[in-house]
């Protein structure tokens, strides 16, 4: 029987007519309800754990525009801050995490794994909410992309202080990577027993590793969170976005037994088509910024999608997160085209 559901029947494998749809970032600072209600709540860290406002943000996109899928508001740094990290979000700046690992200090750190329950209360909150039809979705960052925030303490452009310290002491870095893996276990099981459907692991800084440390650093420990998921939460899909991976993404699709592989705006939608594998359901990918171009190039970067991933599961999405300047009337027409596929 087909799943009432089109996004997750996608992830199982079942190819729709009409590809299902939802944007990375879909809850956020394009919407005028979202900086309406972030105005009013003040800061990120203290909107992300209100469970009632947390929901009414993840919420909103689905009552404005019908997304196939709902995304948790939340952030990928919520599990160094569950792991005893201090985190902060300055108002124009970044996330800063204290203290900074750098000098491998993870002992320094006490657990506080009581931090993320509000995260779970936003969950049970808009599973209650959703209409049926719509797919719940949960996340975490992958191990390596949230050790480099870790260990320097703060976002950096070449993520060259965790690369440097991966080198020079690897059984210190892994044990970092297996506190993230181990934690991350935990914290999406409990999202999914709280009520998502499926969970998304973003590897956001995975491009930055050469071939041999992104077979260590991100398809290892990858493939342990999901063979756990996958024995601990039966039947509930897992998709993985390795940003950046490029030519990697092979591996990371044979190798970390993913459900289903997000891709970023770099991939060639016809290269990926031929080297992944036949059956693998695909999300992706279309540029954010053709989204706020619009026009000829928007119209030519979805047909180019849509034919790529014809034959097989897709799910249409961003490559990356949507951008806060974009055109709310240019979401309604990706929405329209896409919906208008036959």
């Amino acid at each position: 029987m087909t799943d009432p559901k089109p996004l997750l029947a996608t992830l199982r494998g079942e190819r729709q007519a009409v590809p299902p749809l939802w944007l990375m970032r879909q809850a956020g600072r394009y919407l005028p309800e979202y900086r309406a209600l972030r105005a009013e709540k003040g800061g990120f860290l203290a909107l992300a754990t209100d469970p009632e406002a947390a929901a009414e943000v993840t919420l909103q996109p689905i009552r404005r525009f019908g997304f196939d899928g709902s995304i948790l508001f939340s952030d990928i740094l919520m599990v160094p801050w569950a792991l005893g990290q201090d985190l902060s979000f300055g108002v124009g700046e970044g996330p800063r995490l204290e203290p900074a690992l750098m000098n491998h200090a993870l002992d320094r750190l006490h657990a506080q794994p009581a931090r993320l329950e509000p995260v779970y209360g936003t969950v049970a909150r808009v599973a209650a909410a959703l209409p049926p039809e719509t797919t719940f979705l949960g996340f975490a960052g992958s191990p390596w992309t949230v050790a480099t925030y870790m260990v320097a303490g703060k976002g950096s452009k070449d993520q060259g202080e965790t690369r440097r310290f991966a080198y020079a002491d690897p059984v210190g870095f892994g044990a970092i990577i297996d506190a993230i893996a181990d934690s991350t276990i935990d914290y999406l099981a409990k999202q999914i027993e709280a009520g998502v459907d499926a969970v998304q692991l973003f590897d956001s800084w995975s491009g930055s590793l050469s071939p041999a440390q992104f077979e260590r650093w991100v398809i290892a420990p990858t493939a342990r969170i999901v063979s756990a998921l996958h024995e601990r939460c039966p039947g509930v899909p897992v998709i993985g976005f390795p940003k950046g991976a490029g030519g990697k993404l092979p591996a990371y699709a044979r190798e970390t037994g993913v459900d289903a592989i997000g891709l970023d705006e770099t991939v060639d939608p016809v290269w990926a088509n031929s080297v992944l594998p036949a059956d693998m359901p695909v999300q992706g990918n279309l540029d954010p910024l053709a989204l706020i171009a619009g026009g000829a190039d928007l119209d030519d970067a979805i047909d180019r999608i849509l034919a790529a991933f014809a034959e097989r599961p897709h799910i249409f999405n961003l490559g990356h997160g949507i951008l806060p300047d974009t055109p709310v009337a240019h979401v309604e027409y990706l929405i329209a085209r896409i919906r208008s596929t036959t």
